[in-house]
Order: structure tokens, then sequence, then C-alpha cells
């Protein structure tokens, strides 16, 4: 098994993924509520919606972030 070693990402790159991943999941929750959509567009939007749900919890768990109530993020895969 061939294992790739990368650079490690800097904390401001992280955060400026986060904001990107929030922008985005906002997009998307716009585009859901703004109209009728057909089932595979509906599909779609709430797939998205939920893997940058998945991505933001991962990156504010990488940042050692808190929740509004100051509690650490619990590690992404609970």
């Amino acid at each position: 098994m061939n294992m790739l070693q990368g650079v490690g990402r800097s904390e401001e790159e992280l955060r400026e993924m986060l904001r990107e991943a929030e922008e985005r999941k906002l997009l998307w929750e716009r585009h859901f509520h703004s109209a009728k959509m057909s089932r595979k567009s509906n599909a779609e939007a709430i797939r998205n919606i939920t893997a940058l749900r998945g991505v933001i919890k991962t990156l504010r768990w990488c940042l050692n972030m808190t929740d509004s109530n100051g509690i650490p993020i619990s590690h992404p895969l609970d």
C-alpha cells in the first residue's frame, strides 16, 4: 500500500475551508427552500447539505472549536 504523506494544512487554510463550506451550505439551503423542486433536485440539495454538515463539523473539530454552549466539538465519527 502506497501511503502519500502530504504537508499539513495551516490553521488559516482550515479556517478558510470552514468559511467556504459554511457559505456553500447556506447556498444549498437557500436553493432547497427557494422553489418546488423535482425529486432528483430535492435529493441532490439534501445530500449536499448533509455532506457539508459533516465537512463543517470535521473542520471545527480539527480547529479545536466549541459549540454555542462552549462544549468541544465531538469527534466527527461520533
